[in-house]
């Protein structure tokens, strides 16, 4: 079953979603694809994972790395899924350009190039919020390019991560 929980963030109101394998969404209001794929029926309950989540983000917010110590259960293609762990694997503070990503997955795949557009539209698809860090993913000169969350969000979350 899938239970709810919601979060009052310093971005605005965050919808978490959790199902038996572990957290499969994570939303800010209003944000494009908002509670994309959320599964029904749904009980609004602090369960112990959804407790956990809101923990992590009180941490997070108030600037500290703290652990991803509770399951993540992506949805999506193989390919999505392999552009989300990579997500994973940025540090906080830091970034990356969807051409690294590209970059990294082309290595992986033994080919010459990868499409740092198909990067770009999984990356855009991302239900895990914060947590699934896309939002340290920049264009190729450094621009604020995309987040589903909006560019202000954006901005908000780098900047806290490198104070």
């Amino acid at each position: 079953m899938t239970h709810i929980g919601h979060y009052q963030s310093p971005l605005g109101d965050i919808l978490i979603a959790t199902d038996e394998i572990g957290v499969y969404g994570l939303w800010f209001e209003n944000q494009k694809y908002y509670a994309s794929g959320l599964k029904e029926p749904y009980e609004e309950k602090d369960t112990e994972l959804i407790l956990k989540v809101k923990k992590w983000l009180d941490l997070y917010f108030k600037q500290e790395q703290p652990p991803i110590d509770f399951p993540l259960h992506f949805i999506g293609t193989d390919f999505q899924k392999e552009v989300w762990e990579i997500l994973c694997d940025i540090p906080y503070g830091h970034t990356m350009t969807y051409g690294e990503i590209a970059n990294i997955l082309a290595q992986r795949r033994g080919v010459k190039r990868f499409s740092a557009q198909a990067v770009g539209g999984a990356v855009g698809h991302n239900r895990i919020s914060i947590i699934v860090p896309c939002h340290r993913v920049l264009g190729s000169n450094g621009s604020l390019t995309g987040y589903a969350g909006g560019i202000d969000r954006k901005e908000a979350l780098l900047k806290l991560e490198s104070q």
